[in-house]
């Protein structure tokens, strides 16, 4: 039996009762989505509204020409911020891609908000399944949550149009005859988002194709030209089939808006801010970043040119925390990347790769931050498990409060957010999707 018709199979259990889970993450995306709306990314794809002003195709934006284009702008728009939602050992975001296919499926199929709960969970089960699958040299060139994405899709869609186990395998399996994303991506454009999107259209096709009988090939993970053979050197297919809990239970939310990677400098850095108690920061001679290596890879930037690098730039983000306090979306912008407090602790900062951070990751998310102060004391901190891991959550107050920040930082009122964040909390599970996603547009006007 090939390992995707065993990945079908486990994810016909029944998720019912990971539905409240499911709900946190669908707030977290959707304020997410809304808190991007006035990004560079929306204006350009405001430019794909309908013209004639429909309403049956909706985004977070507004109306678009088609639900297509309704599903690549929520998926686009949900990680914008850097703000969404990941998983550790799969290292990738689950939310951005699943979610949004699950709700155009959900809409299509007419079904109930329990309907799209349940594929929440199933969806965000086998992206992480697949991404755990695959290896750190898999990681080293593919955006992980495109690459593994569009099967998340494929699940989520394929539990909404009711697939049973051999359909949803050709689901899956034609999903991932179309998976990738390199991670060049990174270094400019706006790409990065346009892999969600793709992932979200190809898992939505496929389980499409699948529901009229299409076929694709089954082995496409573990086949002499499928994805591990392409992609990785030591891929772990024993992890795509392993019998565990729903995966959904081991997402991680983001307190800051920054690149995964840099959280655990931010935790740490704010822990030696607190030590400094009244001194000022202008007393800090040098700063020192200890951290894993995926970490140096995608965030060792020193001299951040933009928004976007400054969300993966160590050196910002500690300089940021150890001038400023808690770290803002305002705190990446360009008046905050030409401020000379953080420019001067960005150039007092070196990084360094910790054998001990490395072992323990992916695991483990640490990094360590140690300042010398031009008196010659030294202050340090060091920091396991950054904030919103399983192992250091965020509780709901947190959670509302970070979905609040990001729905009124665009200009919604308190009293509206605070609707929209009880709607999707409480919403009556037997509610069709469609009518709850347009009460929830409702309150963000």
């Amino acid at each position: 039996m090939a390992l995707l018709e065993q990945l079908a199979e486990l994810l016909q259990r029944d998720p019912s009762d990971r539905r409240e889970h499911a709900r946190w993450h669908l707030l977290d995306w959707f304020a997410c989505a809304v808190g991007a709306r006035d990004s560079a990314l929306a204006h350009a794809l405001a430019r794909l509204a309908a013209p004639d002003g429909t309403t049956e195709s909706l985004s977070v934006i507004g109306p678009m020409r088609s639900p297509e284009e309704a599903l690549r702008v929520n998926s686009a728009l949900g990680n914008v911020l850097e703000m969404d939602d990941v998983h550790r050992t799969s290292i990738l975001h689950p939310g951005p891609v699943v979610v949004p296919a699950a709700l155009a499926a959900a809409i299509e199929g007419r079904a109930s908000l329990d309907g799209f709960l349940d594929a929440i969970v199933r969806g965000f089960d086998a992206v992480i399944r697949v991404g755990r699958a695959l290896d750190a040299e898999h990681y080293r060139f593919f955006h992980t949550t495109s690459t593994a994405g569009a099967f998340g899709a494929a699940s989520a869609a394929g539990s909404l149009f009711g697939l049973d186990t051999p359909a949803l395998a050709q689901a899956l399996a034609l999903a991932g005859t179309r998976t990738g994303g390199l991670w060049q991506v990174r270094h400019g454009g706006m790409g990065k988002s346009w892999h969600n999107a793709l992932a979200a259209e190809s898992g939505l096709a496929a389980a499409r194709w699948a529901r009229v009988g299409v076929t694709g090939p089954l082995a496409v993970l573990e086949g002499p030209q499928g994805l591990f053979a392409a992609t990785c050197s030591a891929p772990r297919p024993e992890r795509l089939i392993e019998d565990a809990p729903w995966w959904i239970d081991d997402v991680s939310f983001k307190p800051w808006p920054a690149c995964r990677h840099a959280h655990a400098t931010i935790d740490a850095a704010l822990l030696v801010r607190a030590a400094m108690a009244q001194r000022s920061p202008t007393q800090i001679r040098t700063v020192e970043i200890a951290s894993y290596g995926d970490a140096l890879t995608f965030c060792n930037r020193a001299e951040p040119q933009n928004e976007a690098e400054a969300k993966f730039s160590l050196q910002h983000c500690a300089a940021v925390v150890l001038a400023l306090g808690l770290p803002e979306a305002l705190h990446f912008r360009q008046p905050f990347l030409r401020d000379r407090r953080v420019a001067a602790l960005r150039a007092a900062t070196t990084t360094r790769r910790d054998g001990n951070f490395d072992a323990a990751y992916p695991e483990h998310y640490g990094a360590r931050v140690e300042v010398e102060l031009h008196s010659g004391e030294r202050l340090f901190a060091t920091v396991r498990d950054a904030l919103g891991d399983p192992a250091n959550p965020l509780d709901s107050d947190a959670l509302t409060a970070k979905a609040a920040t990001l729905i009124t930082d665009v200009g919604i009122d308190d009293r509206n957010a605070d609707a929209l964040i009880e709607h999707i909390l409480a919403a009556p599970g037997e509610l069709p999707t469609g009518d709850w996603y347009r009460e929830a547009l409702s309150w963000t006007h």
